[in-house]
């Protein structure tokens, strides 16, 4: 009788040791992802409208390869319904998750999750104003929600009246688009969290970026019926005032996706291919610097350490798509399927 117990003891003993916390969900040894501790881009992976399936995924310099569904991976759950975007701040990653309503918080280095803001309106992009403080925009709401960085919760609102999209800060001015049926640039001073002025602009200004002489570079894609011609706008970030105004030859033109290279002198977006542009060029580009060649561009950047360029091709924008890198000269020098439509890509950089 004593050995029976003594063997039925054993046996759950060798049951429990062989079931290692590296054997369950969102558990793993130091070293598993060991690729996340270097130089590379995440890239946020839309998936299927109202599917859950979102994910995300780590470009790695070093190994030069493409990662996926890194989050579910880790964490043991999904990553939610349409993640839009992903802000570094210190040690810590914050994805948007736009149709889940929420951001999921993770260390920059494990992605473990450390917090989720959850009860946003349809939240879009987010940018940290100071330390304790992060402004994001929604597309549905008239509000911009002001997020507590340190306990991972909003912490107040700021009614626009409008709905929000593309958000960068410009010295102690931030600066938002109101992207959906607007045509409105919002400035915004941080430290009252309060609108101080209005820039009127072209329809629908989806992405914004700022030059080496902080200008405020504006693309407004037209609205999507095409009812209007796209333009490209440049703001001076001091005064509040358009400079200058890029009008795109035809209404059928459907710009996105703007960004510029780290010297802050070069401009890139998509226009059914790639298009390249300097700050200082009289025109909008006649050619293309990446021709389209049967790919469905969605959303690009410059990696502003290598100067290569990574864009998405979303395919049929139904199923998994494909990360690609481009050389300077334009030449796509290597490809990755990625997960089901591919969108923004953003550089991580390793903190020292």
């Amino acid at each position: 009788m004593k050995s029976s117990h003594f063997n039925i003891l054993l046996l759950v003993v060798l049951l429990l040791s062989s079931c290692s916390p590296d054997d369950e969900p969102g558990n793993y040894s130091d070293n598993e992802y060991s690729y996340l501790s270097t130089d590379g881009v995440f890239l946020v992976n839309e998936g299927n409208f109202m599917s859950g399936n979102g994910s995300l995924s780590f470009y790695s310099f070093n190994s030069d390869t493409l990662y996926n569904d890194l989050f579910e991976e880790i964490n043991g759950r999904p990553l939610g319904d349409i993640p839009n975007s992903l802000t570094l701040i210190g040690n810590m990653v914050f994805i948007v998750v736009n149709n889940s309503g929420k951001i999921e918080v993770t260390e920059r280095t494990t992605l473990r999750s450390t917090g989720t803001v959850r009860e946003l309106n349809s939240p879009r992009n987010l940018i940290a104003v100071d330390q304790n403080r992060a402004y994001i925009t929604s597309m549905w709401s008239e509000k911009i929600a002001i997020i507590d960085l340190k306990k991972f919760s909003v912490s107040g609102f700021i009614d626009i009246r409008r709905s929000s999209e593309a958000i960068t800060m410009v010295g102690n001015k931030v600066f938002v688009s109101c992207w959906a049926s607007g045509d409105e640039i919002i400035v915004i001073d941080p430290v009252a969290n309060k609108v101080t002025d209005s820039i009127k602009v072209g329809k629908e200004p989806e992405s914004m970026v700022v030059d080496k002489n902080q200008k405020l570079w504006v693309l407004c894609s037209g609205g999507y019926s095409g009812q209007y011609y796209p333009e490209l706008v440049t703001i001076n970030s001091i005064t509040n005032k358009i400079e200058r105004i890029y009008q795109f030859p035809s209404k059928i033109n459907s710009p996105s996706s703007l960004c510029i290279n780290s010297t802050g002198d070069t401009i890139y977006y998509i226009d059914s291919g790639l298009k390249r542009m300097s700050i200082y060029a009289d025109g909008l580009p006649t050619t293309y610097f990446v021709p389209p060649s049967g790919r469905m561009f969605y959303k690009m950047t410059v990696d502003w350490r290598t100067g290569w360029i990574f864009a998405t091709n979303a395919l049929d924008f139904q199923k998994k798509g494909y990360l690609l890198k481009i050389n300077n000269a334009g030449v796509v020098t290597d490809s990755a399927m990625a997960g089901i439509i591919p969108a923004s890509v953003f550089s991580n950089k390793i903190l020292q």
